[in-house]
């Protein structure tokens, strides 16, 4: 498993593409996926979190586990873009370098 990523890594490859995303996502499939506004509500306190945390890795496990239930483990709805399935791959890799 030497090629897994460190939170560090999957934050720096991930959160800007992100940040960006989801608030798209959000307005474009929040009437269809409602669950996805609980998604954003999420992220946006794993990356206020990030920011505000004078360690490498603060606290998120309760986030991770939250996304978790509102995603039902990343799963992808059949009816949505690149991009939505795109902000689950990028959810689910970063918490999989949060929990290694």
């Amino acid at each position: 498993m030497a090629n897994q990523l460190t939170f560090k890594q999957a934050k720096e490859n991930n959160f800007k593409r992100l940040e960006q995303y989801v608030a798209i996502v959000d307005r474009v499939h929040g009437a269809n996926h409602p669950e996805f506004h609980d998604v954003r509500k999420v992220f946006e306190t794993i990356i206020k979190k990030s920011k505000e945390a004078r360690v490498e890795k603060p606290e998120l496990n309760e986030e991770f586990s939250q996304l978790r239930q509102i995603t039902d483990n990343y799963k992808v709805p059949g009816d949505v873009c690149e991009s939505y399935e795109a902000v689950y791959n990028m959810l689910e890799e970063v918490d999989k370098a949060y929990s290694a």
